[in-house]
């Protein structure tokens, strides 16, 4: 098994290819930019495997890499999951250029999460002896939305799992402890639409019916479905409305944001959302959306390959613990599937989505073993 010390003779390379793909921006909505960075992924990860390119014709191109010169080919693979977009505008770089300190890197998309790209190269044999000898097959994706949602990637990403043994999803870790992950909460979004009547608010207002009275009474009704006691949140985050303040609204409407730990208060929510009716005579309800993302559910088989790493990182001297979050990954798709699922796995940081974005250098060479220890022994 390598160690923290075979790594950290890559280190120099780890960090020049970091480099190279933060300033290699690809926010998510942009596939000029996206595709450039598929361009450069493909290349690199063709020295190591099979890289097949999804077209994608709603956004960047994703990657399917696969590597099968292991030790035990015949065993179903390793799915490694990874997303190249960045929630970072164009041009964010210029202002923000990579950069080096004796213990942190800094660059918008870093942290969240081309350093962790660049350990699974590492962990793959991207630079070389010393390198691990992979147990299984493993298949690599690389996405291009995961930031906002994948609406493109997810089949892609639950078929590839549904043909895997396990699923390693190189998401940074929580922070600042450093755990694995092995539940998030499930997402997702719901719009609220109200049609009432206008009238002039001065000399007829009681022809009119007020959409944004109705409003009100919808956000105190959904306000209702969370329960904080088991970490059901329900936000309405954003809200609007009428045309003129001497007009009787006509339409109004929200946004609305859920999180949820288990399936069951998923199906909750989304029951009680449809179920919203209006309380104010002559208004519309009309409400739209779902939880996107599944809860990632804590399971004995995705607890049980944490375990297997925590033993691992304990024979390369580390301290690995288990935790989770109330944000989503890819992760949640597959573990949603049955398939036992590990995230957290990759570079640890700071400042996710944040002017301060950066990653441990320590970190980067600790976990790029660990992930080596998990391809070669699991």
């Amino acid at each position: 098994m390598l160690t923290c010390t075979h790594i950290a003779t890559h280190e120099s390379a780890m960090l020049d290819l970091i480099a190279r793909l933060v300033h290699l921006e690809s926010p998510s909505t942009d596939k000029v930019l996206l595709d450039a960075c598929a361009d450069e992924l493909a290349a690199l990860f063709a020295r190591i495997g099979t890289v097949e390119r999804i077209t994608n014709p709603a956004g960047g191109d994703h990657l399917r890499v696969t590597i099968t010169d292991v030790a035990e080919p015949s065993l179903p693979p390793a799915l490694v999951l990874c997303h190249y977009d960045t929630v970072w505008p164009a041009g964010t770089v210029t202002q923000r250029p990579f950069t080096l300190t004796d213990d942190r890197a800094f660059g918008p998309g870093a942290y969240d999460m081309k350093a962790s790209i660049a350990m699974v190269y590492t962990a793959l044999g991207g630079f070389g002896h010393p390198a691990p000898r992979l147990r299984r097959p493993v298949i690599v994706l690389l996405t291009s939305d995961e930031e906002i949602g994948s609406p493109t990637s997810r089949k892609l990403i639950e078929a590839t799992a549904q043909q895997s043994a396990h699923v390693l999803v190189i998401e940074p870790p929580t922070e600042p402890d450093g755990a694995l992950k092995t539940a998030r909460k499930g997402g997702g979004a719901f719009r609220v639409t109200i049609t009432g009547r206008a009238a002039h608010a001065g000399v007829e207002p009681e022809k009119g019916v007020s959409a944004l009275t109705e409003l009100a009474h919808q956000i105190l009704a959904i306000n209702a479905l969370a329960n904080p006691a088991i970490g059901t949140t329900v936000n309405v985050g954003v809200a609007g409305g009428g045309t003129r303040p001497n007009v009787v609204p006509a339409e109004a409407w929200m946004e609305v944001d859920v999180r949820v730990w288990t399936q069951a208060e998923a199906e909750r929510i989304e029951a009680g959302m449809m179920a919203l009716k209006p309380v104010t005579p002559g208004t519309q309800v009309k409400v739209s959306g779902s939880v996107r993302r599944p809860p990632m559910e804590r399971t004995p088989a995705s607890a049980a390959l944490f375990t297997r790493a925590q033993e691992l990182g304990a024979a390369l001297g580390l301290d690995i613990r288990e935790g989770s979050t109330g944000g989503g990954s890819d992760g949640n798709f597959t573990a949603a599937l049955g398939i036992p699922t590990l995230d957290g796995l990759g570079c640890p940081g700071a400042g996710a989505h944040a002017d301060h974005e950066q990653i441990s250098r320590r970190g980067l060479i600790e976990r790029t073993a660990l992930l080596c220890a998990l391809l070669e022994e699991v």
